[in-house]
């Protein structure tokens, strides 16, 4: 039986970690590069699931910039010799401003990258140096003329809200410059100040002020008004695209399809099963240099998990959830499953109930956690 299947590959090499960054990656381990892609591939064939059609391919990272072309090359046709491939798969690849040049797109073209993740994060020089980010807003802004002569005809850039030395004026006037860069798709994501991270530990130590969460609410709603305006669909809570411009990689995540993770700390949903690989680089090449699988966490996740998780993950789009097809889905009736939860929300005004489908409110949006933290199974 043919089944659909998405690959993530993770990439967890950077030049410096950035002082926001809780993602499992390795500044100043680039000479590992070499025996990591073979890993990858090695990998890629011990998981191979015959039938199965690729319909995404996302390098994240880390830098995946970090690949030489030729490398990346390597990956896809090691994806192409184990799985059949779709002839209008969505192939991504991150990438961070300023270490990127236009021959370097253009061969990443020529080996089947059709998108392109530009981590920006900010357009002002300040909150760059204050992000840790290794590039300017010049470069940024060249990165994005050089992905577009290269033949990049679908481009996300990712920007982050909610800094905070940010008054709500600059942040009108960065979208502005934003809306400028003319990017297919935009992702937006408010700063969180996690344990282990500089910034985390510089707001424990008292460094640095707490996010003010009502003002960066202020930056997300501004954000929406003018990136609707522009043109933008927010058809997820943290992603704008142009119109068919959605990321159908991380659509598969929202719709609970299944996908496979490789590489360092990659997770994996196969089969109502959640794989998790250790997060230890040489633990990771290691194993597979040898011919086995890397160490891997194993999770079963029963029916209350799985319901959960399709209420939750759908929630996050515009669109929401259809009450009937989860409910046929899962054979449950959800109208009575979750009347009392769904009638609390839609009286606080976070969700609503329309054509047989459940929303988050433009308030809900703001609250999202609030919300989700209902539908959690019983323990």
């Amino acid at each position: 039986m043919t089944s659909e299947l998405s690959l993530y590959f993770h990439i967890p090499f950077c030049r410096r970690k950035c002082s926001y960054c809780s993602f499992i990656s390795y500044a100043g381990r680039e000479g590992q590069v070499v025996d990591y892609v073979e890993a990858l591939i090695i990998e890629l064939r011990l998981t191979r699931r015959p039938g199965a059609v690729v319909r995404t391919i996302y390098f994240g990272g880390g830098t995946p910039s970090l690949l030489s072309a030729g490398d990346v090359g390597r990956i896809l046709d090691a994806v192409r010799q184990y799985y059949h491939v779709d002839s209008r798969v969505e192939i991504t690849l991150e990438a961070n401003p300023g270490t990127v040049d236009e021959d370097y797109l253009r061969r990443l073209r020529q080996v089947g990258v059709n998108r392109l993740s530009l981590g920006v994060q900010s357009l002002d020089d300040g909150e760059l140096i204050f992000l840790g980010r290794l590039h300017t807003a010049v470069d940024a802004k060249r990165t994005v003329e050089k992905a577009r002569a290269a033949g990049f005809t679908n481009l996300s850039l990712d920007f982050i809200y909610g800094l905070p030395s940010r008054c709500l004026t600059d942040w009108d006037s960065m979208l502005d410059g934003i809306i400028a860069l003319g990017a297919d798709h935009l992702s937006l994501y408010g700063l969180t100040l996690e344990p282990g991270t500089k910034l985390g530990e510089a707001a424990a130590r008292g460094e640095l002020p707490a996010v003010d969460p009502d003002r960066a609410a202020s930056e997300y709603e501004l954000a929406s008004a003018r990136l609707s305006a522009a043109g933008y669909q927010n058809y997820e809570i943290s992603n704008w695209s142009k119109v068919g411009f959605e990321s159908r990689h991380n659509l598969v995540y929202w719709r609970r399809g299944e996908y496979r993770g490789l590489g360092v700390a990659a997770h994996s949903l196969i089969d109502e099963r959640r794989i998790a690989n250790t997060d230890s680089l040489d633990g990771y090449v290691g194993a597979l240099a040898s011919g086995n699988l890397p160490p891997h966490e194993i999770e079963i996740i029963g029916q209350a998990g799985a319901l959960s998780e399709s209420v939750i993950l759908g929630l996050r789009l515009a669109d929401g959830i259809s009450l009937d097809d989860i409910g046929r889905q899962y054979k449950i009736d959800l109208d009575s499953r979750y009347a009392a939860v769904i009638g609390e929300l839609s009286g606080f005004g976070l969700v609503e109930v329309s054509g047989g489908r459940l929303q988050l409110t433009p308030r809900g949006r703001l609250l999202g956690n609030e919300v989700f933290i209902r539908f959690l199974p019983d323990e």
